[in-house]
């Protein structure tokens, strides 16, 4: 029981810290694209949160170390930190776009923005899942092996492409065609953070040169 209360409040930090910012940017609560994505975003999150306790606790675990604090090489340190910047300023342009009235969306593609970001989160969880060693950080394990197949038989870093659809999705969730100006910092975030990331795999992880060979895109089928 105590496991699952751990991840229930873990779970429930990221939408309360969420919730303060963008209301606090927003300057009101009279905000129902925002009450609705926190529910989506928190809801998600648990269910896949616990269906992980319960199936994979070490893979849970993994996740759980995310952050600059959580990587050894200070390159990684700095494109995490980048990474997280990209997310916090969608918060802040989106929330600020629904204060001033920049930019007006249709309910239906704020309702759109909920099932990216629901697609999203599901596509990380399924990177795990197909994945044992797939983690916040990078690294590489003793016994880890190349998995080329699921996803990652589309993309080289199908999470980093899961990261982009989760950024699109909040700005779009939280009613702001302004806040897309974010996915391109994001993508390039990403990309630096990809190419060191495979120098790394390249030379620690037994296969992965081949592997690369065969699955020739790192973020986006037929494009890059």
């Amino acid at each position: 029981m105590i496991p699952v209360l751990k991840a229930m409040a873990v779970g429930l930090v990221e939408p309360v810290l969420f919730g303060l910012i963008v209301f606090l940017m927003a300057g009101t609560v009279d905000y129902w694209q925002a009450w609705l994505f926190l529910a989506v975003f928190a809801l998600t999150t648990w269910i896949l949160g616990l269906y992980l306790l319960r199936t994979n606790p070490d893979a849970l675990k993994r996740r759980m170390r995310a952050g600059p604090t959580g990587e050894t090489r200070t390159k990684q340190k700095l494109f995490i930190a980048g990474w997280y910047l990209t997310l916090l300023s969608a918060f802040i342009i989106s929330a600020l776009d629904h204060r001033f009235g920049w930019s007006q969306v249709p309910a239906a593609i704020c309702l759109l923005g909920d099932v990216l970001v629901v697609a999203a989160l599901g596509g990380v969880m399924l990177v795990v899942i197909q994945n044992n060693y797939a983690a916040a950080t990078v690294q590489v394990e003793e016994g880890q092996k190349v998995v080329s197949t699921g996803l990652y038989g589309l993309v080289r870093h199908p999470m980093y492409t899961a990261n982009v659809i989760l950024v699109v999705g909040i700005s779009l969730a939280l009613g702001s065609f302004w806040g897309l100006l974010v996915v391109l910092p994001a993508v390039m975030v990403l990309g630096l953070r990809i190419r060191d990331e495979e120098k790394l795999l390249q030379d620690e992880l037994d296969g992965y040169t081949e592997y690369t060979q065969a699955v020739r895109h790192r973020l986006v089928p037929g494009v890059w």
